[in-house]
């Protein structure tokens, strides 16, 4: 079994149940060959660098994933057919993280330096 993470970017105008639903549909897929998502992240609505398909927003859900490669193949086969999908990206791990990725923890951080309290005192 080989470790993978994997991003992809779903359309502004989906709800978060249904950014739930294409998570739970390509964890489905992982797991039917026998593979395991150790985490799965969303990231939240994010502007894009550019615009993809009128979309300058997007909504970023990442994977962790421990599975061959056969299923890889197929959760992208998957994901290129769906419309909802503007891009995806599938890297190959030497071994799973599990702490928040940068997209957390740079949001994290955004957040603790500019607390919105002290906005509101101002």
């Amino acid at each position: 079994m080989r470790f993978y993470e994997n991003v992809f970017i779903a359309r502004q105008d989906l709800t978060s149940n249904q950014i739930e639903t294409l998570a739970q549909h390509y964890t489905a897929i992982v797991k039917e060959y026998g593979g395991e998502v150790s985490k799965t992240e969303f990231c939240g609505l994010r502007t894009l660098a550019y615009p993809i398909k009128k979309n300058k927003k997007g909504h970023y859900v990442l994977f962790n994933i421990a599975v061959d490669s056969k299923a890889i193949t197929e959760m992208e086969r998957q994901m290129r057919l769906n419309e909802d999908v503007l891009r995806f990206l599938t890297v190959r791990v030497d071994e799973l993280d599990n702490n928040p990725s940068a997209l957390m923890q740079n949001r994290h951080f955004r957040e603790e330096s500019y607390p919105q309290d002290d906005l509101l005192d101002s």
